[in-house]
């Protein structure tokens, strides 16, 4: 069985409208909704850049949402 060659491409690391990140060939079209970031490089070198700036999951509309009290509703009194 023959060995994989090493992905030698460059990625770009793409966001949306809700901050959510993704990686993304660089040599093609971003697919629609989807916007460049600004770092581009090895897979692994798009995925680390992830991990280090991507710390909180929810959707930006989650996080405002959150923010502004809206979710939860009514807190328990003690």
């Amino acid at each position: 069985m023959a060995e994989e060659a090493a992905d030698t491409r460059s990625y770009l690391v793409v966001l949306n409208d809700e901050e959510q990140y993704s990686i993304w060939l660089a040599d093609r079209e971003l697919p629609l909704g989807w916007r460049s970031e600004g770092t581009r490089g090895s897979r692994e070198e798009c995925l680390a850049h992830i991990g280090a700036v991507w710390t909180d999951m929810r959707p930006l509309s989650l996080r405002r949402r959150m923010d502004s009290g809206a979710i939860g509703g009514a807190h328990a009194s003690a």
